[in-house]
This record gives structure tokens, sequence and C-alpha cells, in this order.
């Protein structure tokens, strides 16, 4: 696949990606996907250039969705992954299947800096800790000194 059908293939699915979080999400939730859509379309192997789009726009979203608590109903926004599958036409399993090679891809963990929303960077319990000769310690127990 060329460069510029690999651009067209991106620029789609940003557009998918964009109408879901426009209607269902917000434009924090946009950016992150736009972000990590483009960092795929950098690869070597691009991975959307194979596959149904709607499929990998729920996957992104997905993936994104899970290191944000997205699924969880305590934390906003809050979507059920049921209706995020109805809304791409896709299925569940092969939807997870792809975001958990798009996780593995990018290394993608609950709090990762470079795909947390700012509410999740505030919050994360990664902020008050430090790692001292291979032990990771909290900022409170270190001597001042």
């Amino acid at each position: 696949m060329t460069k510029e059908q690999v651009k067209e293939k991106e620029k789609q699915l940003l557009e998918i990606t964009g109408a879901f979080c426009a209607q269902k999400l917000n434009d924090e939730y946009f950016v992150l996907c736009e972000k990590l859509i483009k960092k795929m379309g950098r690869k070597r192997d691009v991975p959307f250039t194979r596959g149904k789009l709607e499929i990998w726009a729920a996957a992104v979203v997905h993936a994104i969705g899970s290191i944000n608590f997205l699924f969880d109903r305590s934390f906003e926004p809050y979507i059920s992954s049921k209706e995020m599958n109805e809304y791409f036409g896709t299925k569940g399993a092969t939807v997870s299947s792809k975001a958990r090679i798009i996780k593995d891809m990018f290394d993608l963990w609950y709090y990762s800096p470079e795909f947390s929303t700012g509410a999740m960077q505030e919050n994360s319990p990664f902020n008050n800790m430090v790692m001292v000769d291979g032990l990771i310690l909290p900022l409170d127990n270190l001597p001042e000194h």
C-alpha cells in the first residue's frame, strides 16, 4: 500500500472516531484517538491497512477507553462496550482482540502518560512515587536529605 493510500485510510479512520467522540464522548478522547491513529500510521507495518475501518475505529476507542476507565460507570465520560460496539456495528471479541494488538504495540497500560486523559494524569497513583536504587517508593516516605 502506498503512503497516499495509508494517509487516506488514516483520514477515514479519524473521521469515524471523530464522529463517535463528538456524539458519545468528548474532545479529549478525540485528541487521544487522533494521536494514537497517527502513531499507528507511522509504523512500518500499518495495522489498519487490513480489515474493516469500523473495527479499527472501535479498537482505537476501546484501547484508549480501557486505560482511562471509559467502561466503568463511576468515571466520566462513561459508555458500555456493548453500546460502543452497537454504534460501530462490530463484535466485542473482534474489537477486544484488535485493541489488545494496539495496546501491546504501544505498551499501553493504566495511567500511560502519553494516552491518559487529564483527569487520569492528575489522579495517577504514580505521581507521588520515585525509583531509588531500583525500588519504587512513595515520596512522603523518603528522608529529606
